[in-house]
């Protein structure tokens, strides 16, 4: 019998304001631990949330962003269980009432384009962190993350495979970075996913028992778990066994995942409203505004990178992979005659320098023009291709205008 994969992912993704959801802590990642908590981040008896206005606008664009609709009236919910990074005992969340529900995002995959639905976007708070101790004896608690505003995007189960996972991720770490609600940064834990995966008779309707993975902080640990999860379900039905349903943490290094607790259901949480905020009710001129604030989303500045300057449909996804080195190709094409030429350049020699030296687009020592400047005088005859290479290089070392290059 054939089996196929059935894959929903739950995204969390920390919102880019500068105090926390519920308080005026910094978010700033970092700093000694436990110094950018208050008593009411701590849940100390007698303190009162107030929630932050820009939480919820964040939220409101990332659900416009992601063909969401936007609840009129909406409220935040308790939920309730014990953990030690949670210091009050429950989370602040939403359940019945979502802040925005029944969206898409369109990714590509073989077959062409594939519309993977959203469920939900919901604002809650994060919890702290836990840090073990090198002998394994002692774990300490960090609370300094407790408060801070998440989003968790939910997808319906309408991925089939790891790399289906992958970019859809991709996508929406793009659409949120383009909009500005998140920096995404995975290695400081400000985009996480846990990724529910199943597997069933191909072209059955009834969904299999699921595993939840955890513990999934890249895009490669994602894919690697994904793949493994499915193995080992294949190989368990294969042999006559039935899937639990659990929770199972991935383990990066040894490539292999551990149970850790058996799935909870929703009802397990005791989820009732949080009696110390009132419901919110969202007025329509409130989502018109925010909408009209939205930037040229990815997919679009890559149609029309497409159409006005007649890129290849490669050349244009790379290219609006982020929003910084879109605007920076961008800056560089203006007045250029020879556009395709930076295209190649800005996917090429400029992306491979900075995945060698490890640095972001916005860390690039030398301005957009001076590309251009590199470029144009590669078509001019004033140098060759190789020699344009090493001018390169010492633009980046330098961050000096390639003619003052050349010229010494």
């Amino acid at each position: 019998m054939t089996y196929e994969a059935v894959i929903g992912l739950e995204i969390h993704a920390e919102l880019s304001t500068k105090s926390k959801i519920f308080c005026s802590c910094t978010t700033e990642f970092g700093g000694e631990p436990n110094t950018h908590c208050c008593p009411i981040c701590l849940g100390m008896p007698g303190t009162l949330p107030v929630l932050n206005r820009a939480v919820v606008e964040y939220a409101i664009k990332a659900g416009l962003a992601t063909n969401c609709t936007i609840a009129s009236f909406t409220k935040q919910d308790r939920k309730n269980y014990f953990y030690p990074d949670l210091p009050k005992g429950y989370q602040i969340s939403q359940y019945d009432l979502p802040l925005c529900r029944n969206g898409y995002v369109e990714i590509e995959t073989e077959e062409g384009k594939k519309k993977i639905r959203i469920n939900r976007i919901h604002i809650e708070e994060d919890a702290g962190k836990l840090l073990h101790s090198e002998t394994g004896n002692y774990s300490y608690v960090d609370y300094n993350r407790t408060g801070v505003p998440l989003i968790e995007i939910v997808t319906e189960p309408d991925l089939s495979s790891a790399a289906e996972a992958k970019a859809f991720l991709e996508k929406i770490k793009a659409i949120l970075q383009y909009i500005g609600v998140s920096d995404c940064k995975m290695e400081e834990g400000s985009l996480r996913a846990d990724v529910n995966v199943s597997i069933r008779p191909k072209g059955a309707k009834t969904l299999g028992e699921r595993t939840e993975m955890k513990n999934l902080n890249s895009f490669r640990s994602i894919v690697r778990a994904i793949e493994s999860e499915i193995e080992r379900q294949l190989s368990i039905i294969e042999a006559g066994g039935t899937i639990e349903r659990e929770t199972r943490r991935w383990d990066e290094n040894k490539g292999v995942s551990y149970p850790m607790r058996s799935k909870e259901d929703a009802q397990d949480y005791r989820y009732f409203p949080e009696p110390d905020l009132p419901p919110l009710v969202i007025k329509e001129e409130v989502i018109n505004r925010l909408r009209q604030e939205l930037p040229e989303l990815p997919d679009a500045r890559k149609e029309r990178y497409m159409r006005d300057y007649d890129l290849p449909a490669y050349d244009a996804r790379i290219l609006t992979s982020s929003r910084e080195l879109a605007d920076f190709f961008e800056a560089a094409i203006q007045g250029s005659q020879n556009i395709k030429g930076i295209s190649n350049w800005v996917m090429g020699d400029l992306l491979r320098i900075l995945n060698e030296r490890n640095l972001e687009v916005t860390q690039i020592p030398f301005p957009p023009a001076y590309l251009a400047k590199l470029v144009g005088l590669l078509d001019k005859g004033v140098i060759n291709g190789p020699t344009a290479k090493k001018v390169f290089e010492t633009m980046f070392d330098t961050g000096k205008d390639p003619e003052t290059i050349v010229k010494e």
